[in-house]
Order: C-alpha cells, then sequence, then structure tokens
C-alpha cells in the first residue's frame, strides 16, 4: 500500500471517529442538532484558518483537508440525526468524496508517471469506497427486509397455532350438550379470540 493510501486511510479514521463520537447520539434534539452543526462550522474556520499560514500545494492540500472534514462531519450529523439508510449512506459517500479531493491534491506534488499512477490510485480508492456504501446500503435494506418477513413468518406461526387450538377447544365441546356445549363454545371463542 503506498504512503499516500496509508496517510489517507490514517486521516480518514481521525476524522471519522471525531465525527463519529460527536454523532453517537441517538435521537438528538434540534437544539443538540443545531449546537454540533454550528460546532462543526467553527470548526471548518478554524482549520481553514490554520491552512492560511502554509504555501503551494501544502496549502491546497490541508484546504482539502479541512473542507472533507467538514463536509464529512455534516453528512455524519444527519445521519444521527435523520437516522434513515440514505443518510448513513450519503455520509458514506461523503467520506469516500472527501478522501478523494484530498488524494488527489496530494498527487500535484508529483509529476509524470508517478503523478498519474497517484491520481488512478486515487480514484480506485474512491470508487471502492462508493461501491462499499451501496453494498452496505444494500445489506442494511436485505436485513430490514429479512427482519419484516421473519416478523411476519412469527405471527403467522402464531396466529396458526392460535387457529389449531381454537378447533382442539371446540372440538371438546362436541363431547358437551345443550347450554354446557354452548357455554364451552362461547368460552372457546372468547378465549382464542374468535368473537
Amino acid at each position: 500500500m503506498s504512503k499516500l493510501m496509508i496517510s489517507l486511510l490514517a486521516a480518514a479514521g481521525i476524522a471519522y471517529t471525531g465525527v463519529a463520537a460527536a454523532a453517537d447520539n441517538h435521537g438528538m434534539s434540534h437544539d443538540q442538532y443545531k449546537a454540533e452543526k454550528d460546532r462543526i462550522e467553527s470548526q471548518y474556520k478554524a482549520d481553514s484558518a490554520h491552512c492560511k499560514s502554509m504555501k503551494g500545494n501544502a496549502e491546497d492540500v490541508c484546504k482539502a483537508e479541512a473542507k472533507g472534514k467538514e463536509k464529512v462531519a455534516k453528512a455524519e450529523l444527519e445521519a444521527n440525526y435523520k437516522n434513515t439508510a440514505k443518510a448513513r449512506y450519503d455520509a458514506r459517500v461523503a467520506q469516500a468524496d472527501a478522501d478523494y479531493d484530498v488524494a488527489k491534491e496530494k498527487c500535484d506534488d508529483m509529476s509524470g508517471n508517478q503523478k498519474d499512477v497517484c491520481v488512478k490510485e486515487a480514484k480506485a480508492a474512491h470508487t471502492k469506497a462508493k461501491a462499499g456504501a451501496k453494498v452496505a446500503r444494500a445489506d442494511r435494506d436485505a436485513t430490514r427486509k429479512a427482519e419484516e418477513k421473519r416478523a411476519d413468518a412469527r405471527q403467522d406461526a402464531r396466529d396458526d397455532t392460535r387457529d389449531a387450538q381454537y378447533k382442539v377447544a371446540v372440538e371438546k365441546c362436541d363431547g358437551m350438550k345443550g347450554t354446557a356445549k354452548d357455554q364451552c363454545v362461547k368460552d372457546a371463542k372468547t378465549h382464542y379470540g374468535k368473537t
């Protein structure tokens, strides 16, 4: 693995860890959401101000890192606040896009074939990360659908069992006569919800 890829993965992990820790609060209120959004914007301004002390491509890389960190943090915040599959997918794509933008800027320090290879590696990593986001979303959707099917099957099994038990109870009533039989059937209907 190239040094560029290692540094990108490390930077992504740091950014993600910070955002995940801040956003590990399902069910946040709108005020909490707004406060976190303001904190992210303040952090971006501070990170951008730090970049101004740099020159050349180092400044460009710094700006790309700051912007990427902000976009990822906002996307993670949305994912936490909305708690939807689409928002989680969007957060993963934001991370992939941010990593790609930083990688392209870092490639600008190179020239010739080395730069071409760097750009292709960055594009390949971007494509892989976006594909991973699609797979994760599909997996979650499949899991949700499977859980729904299991819940439906459980309910069907409960209903079938209850119906079978009702039939047994009514059959037992057939051995009785008159009002005793009528009361037995009535009790079975009440007990098994057949009224």
